[in-house]
């Protein structure tokens, strides 16, 4: 669990080369604590952001372009951050800026609900979320560090 102060934290947790991209939904009340993770997507769609914090980190944001679906609405697919099924038009690929000769990205919740998803299975499952979030935030720790190369520690930010 993070807080978030105000509009500023929440911009300072994204890369300098990102931030100019944020924009931050006008209903989203600050400050404001995150459990897991923050994610909104754009209202004219095409972007999607996150902010998640690894215990001992600090608050870390992504900027992701939406670059479709993973196909048919009737094909499943697998999310590869809370390995849940959905249609191609509920995961598919989203993509961050490496550098500016590289792009990297994953195939997910195109919304990032991927924790909504944990929750009601667990609902269904009589056992509890937590483990499961605590796992996802690892996984999009391990994309932030190894694809887009951000220290979810925050050293070198």
């Amino acid at each position: 669990m993070f807080k978030l102060d105000d509009e500023a934290a929440l911009l300072a947790a994204f890369r300098p080369k990102d931030q100019k991209q944020v924009e931050v939904p006008k209903d989203l009340a600050l400050p404001r604590l995150v459990h897991d993770y923050l994610a909104w997507t754009h209202p004219s769609g095409g972007r999607v952001f996150l902010i998640f914090q690894v215990p001992g980190g600090v608050p870390i944001g992504i900027a992701f372009d939406a670059d479709g679906g993973g196909g048919g609405a009737s094909v499943p697919h697998l999310c590869e951050w809370c390995h849940q099924t959905g249609a191609g038009n509920q995961v598919g690929l989203l993509s961050a800026t490496v550098n500016a000769k590289r792009r990297a990205g994953v195939h997910v919740c195109v919304d990032l609900s991927c924790g909504k998803k944990l929750e009601e299975a667990a609902d269904l499952g009589g056992y509890s979320a937590r483990p499961g979030l605590e796992k996802l935030v690892a996984r999009m720790a391990r994309f932030a560090e190894q694809a887009l190369q951000i220290d979810p520690l925050g050293s070198g930010r």
